[in-house]
């Protein structure tokens, strides 16, 4: 079992719930963080590509063509974006052998919780029963998982907390028209979680990330509306071509050749961006998720869903190393290479 850098810290609470002793008071900062467990969330209701060309008027071969899409996830009224994020970091802290009062921070990625106050992550962190955890929220919309990542990673390599929960939830559909043919058949609901601690050895590398704010109205929830809207044929040549740089980052920061790499974990746009990515990393012996095909596009949760299967399906093994990639609204985008938990 590895072993955590300094001594063995002592948790202790006031009464008015004050953590005092949220990491170590003795030993230096931990050299490294890694992913110690997984969890996931996925709706009970799955919606045919049937029923969704149905709604936006399309023919169901005419989705599969476009966005390789066959069935995603929709929420029901009791499946919130909180509700949903609280279930996955369960899944997360039972998979590293922890509780909710080893939790020092909660960060939710998300970019459609129904409203600005009081944000989701305390709601999330209330829900587990975290007593005194840090919480906020994190929009980088499809890019949030893994800004939150590494946001995770800068907390626990320099001590500020030990144990760090990575939540990215959405409930997309709430933001788009089903009748939409360029939003509706495409986008869908979903939560995953990853709980981050100290390593001896790094788990989670060097974060490559940017954004291009000048195209950031290519995606966008119109103020007059509250409906989503996308450019998509502007995103599909925007993130084939501007993320290969970022993909070659990544794997430099990490020390890792491109053909070292046991896995590749992108946005799960749709399937055509993702095959074009997969083939641009250029990582014959990897394996590319393709979560998209029957979850859909669920913004900031697809990476840690599409993550969470492939480690479930057995397709990855503990130490395996993946390149995770996530693009979207901002124009935003973050890659890092971590090891598989």
């Amino acid at each position: 079992m590895e072993q955590r850098p300094g001594k063995r810290e002592e948790r202790k609470v006031t009464e008015s719930g004050h953590r005092r002793t949220a990491v170590a008071e003795s030993g230096s900062p931990a050299t490294g963080a890694r992913i110690a467990g997984l969890g996931a969330y996925r709706p009970q209701t799955v919606v045919s590509n049937e029923q969704a060309a149905a709604d936006a008027g399309v023919a169901p071969e005419w989705i599969a063509q476009r966005v390789g899409i066959h069935e995603r996830r929709r929420a029901t009224g009791s499946e919130t974006v909180v509700g949903m994020a609280v279930e996955a970091a369960r899944e997360a802290l039972d998979a590293a052998g922890k509780d909710a009062n080893d939790v020092d921070v909660v960060i939710l990625a998300t970019c459609s919780l129904p409203t600005a106050m009081p944000n989701g992550a305390a709601r999330v962190a209330a829900g587990l029963g975290c007593r005194a955890a840090a919480g906020f929220d994190l929009n980088a919309a499809c890019a949030g998982f893994n800004h939150a990542l590494a946001v995770a990673d800068g907390l626990v390599r320099s001590a500020v907390a030990r144990n760090v929960l990575v939540v990215g939830a959405e409930r997309m559909t709430d933001w788009v028209s089903a009748h939409d043919r360029d939003t509706g058949p495409i986008f869908a609901d979903g939560a995953a979680a990853a709980l981050v601690v100290p390593a001896i050895r790094p788990g989670i590398f060097p974060v490559a990330w940017g954004g291009d704010g000048e195209r950031a109205d290519l995606i966008r929830i119109r103020a007059d509306t509250g409906r989503m809207e996308m450019a998509g044929r502007e995103v599909f040549a925007w993130a084939v071509t501007a993320l290969t740089p970022v993909i070659r980052a990544a794997c430099e920061r990490a020390g890792f050749e491109p053909g070292e790499l046991k896995g590749f974990v992108p946005h799960q746009a749709n399937l055509r961006i993702v095959k074009a990515l997969g083939a641009a990393v250029g990582a014959a012996g990897s394996v590319t998720a393709t979560d998209v095909t029957h979850t859909g596009n669920t913004c900031g949760a697809s990476v840690p869903l599409a993550l969470h299967a492939l480690r479930q399906r057995g397709e990855l093994t503990a130490g395996d190393p993946v390149l995770l990639l996530g693009f979207g609204a901002g124009l935003s985008y973050a890659a890092q290479v971590v090891l598989s938990p």
